[in-house]
């Protein structure tokens, strides 16, 4: 498995497994998935002026999972703050794909200067998510009970936390 920063042309593969992720799983509050269009520009937003890695592991010369940092919120107080997102295919799930990607994410935020990355995870009973994060060392830090509808259930959001660095500005 290689992972390595994500191509144009990689993103029909990215939209297909997030597509899964929208139509089966709850790590994700959209309920249509995104067309590879919409999949490009948010790709091009995230990588514009290079603040932000867009990642995707490669096996067998098939893209088999993607991690990504991105804004947290658009004030200048938290320029310093990112959240991350992974999603990684489902015959792929279980070989450590995910901390493969989400490694190399962190270390490249921590590069870039900045000092905290939050998990914002869909689904409280998304316990693989949860469980990577905590096995990159996030920290639970919070739960917003019943704020998203999918599926015909409600549906918790699971809020964590990781220390990029303590470096003084």
């Amino acid at each position: 498995m290689q992972v390595r920063a994500c191509t144009l042309a990689d993103l029909p593969a990215v939209q297909a497994v997030y597509a899964h992720h929208v139509l089966h799983g709850a790590g994700t509050f959209e309920e249509v998935p995104p067309t590879v269009e919409e999949m490009t520009a948010r790709w091009r937003q995230i990588t514009a002026g290079g603040r932000f890695p867009f990642l995707v592991a490669e096996a067998d010369g098939q893209v088999v999972g993607f991690a990504y940092a991105s804004e947290f919120r658009a004030r200048a107080a938290y320029r310093y703050t990112c959240e991350s997102s992974v999603y990684i295919a489902p015959e792929a799930q279980r070989r450590g794909v995910g901390h493969a990607l989400m490694h190399e994410v962190i270390a490249l935020c921590t590069a870039r200067g900045l000092r905290e990355m939050l998990a914002v995870i869909g689904d409280s009973q998304n316990y693989a998510s949860i469980g990577l994060h905590g096995a990159l060392g996030f920290a639970h830090v919070g739960t917003f009970h019943n704020v998203g509808y999918k599926f015909d259930r409600w549906l918790d959001v699971v809020l964590m936390q990781r220390k990029l660095s303590s470096d003084q500005l």
